[in-house]
């Protein structure tokens, strides 16, 4: 396998869905489905934040599990902070025993303390079948 970074297959920050903490769950699922992704970067409400994820597990877990109402629940209720970070230079070998440890499937990817990306396991799982059909 030839060395990938992060930066080779994460998902740029043009290309992500991101919600402000303070939004509603209502407003949540209708930018899900606009932007058709089944997770969404929660923005940092300072220097000092971390950044978040929702995804429909997130959703689905407050809604029904805790009898939540969407339009009383803002992200910030739901979200799971902080994100795990890593750099865009990082191989992406250590990206996937990252997420398999921490058993998650989205990792932020930042540079000098900026959003520049995301990588998901799903990236990772494409690159590796593309390898596997160019070896046959």
């Amino acid at each position: 396998m030839k060395l990938l970074t992060v930066r080779d297959i994460m998902t740029p920050l043009e290309k992500i869905a991101i919600i402000s903490p303070y939004a509603t769950v209502r407003e949540l699922i209708n930018l899900m489905d606009e932007q058709r992704v089944r997770s969404v970067i929660v923005e940092r409400t300072g220097e000092h934040d971390a950044y978040g994820i929702v995804t429909y597990t997130n959703i689905l877990e407050a809604i029904y599990s805790n009898d939540g109402d969407m339009d009383l629940l803002n992200v910030f209720d739901i979200a799971t902070k902080p994100m795990i970070q890593v750099v865009p230079t990082l191989d992406i070998r250590y990206a996937a025993q990252l997420m398999i440890n921490q058993k998650i499937k989205h990792l932020s990817v930042t540079w000098e303390g900026k959003l520049a990306g995301v990588i998901s396991m799903t990236d990772i799982a494409r690159v590796l079948m593309a390898e596997a059909k160019q070896e046959h």
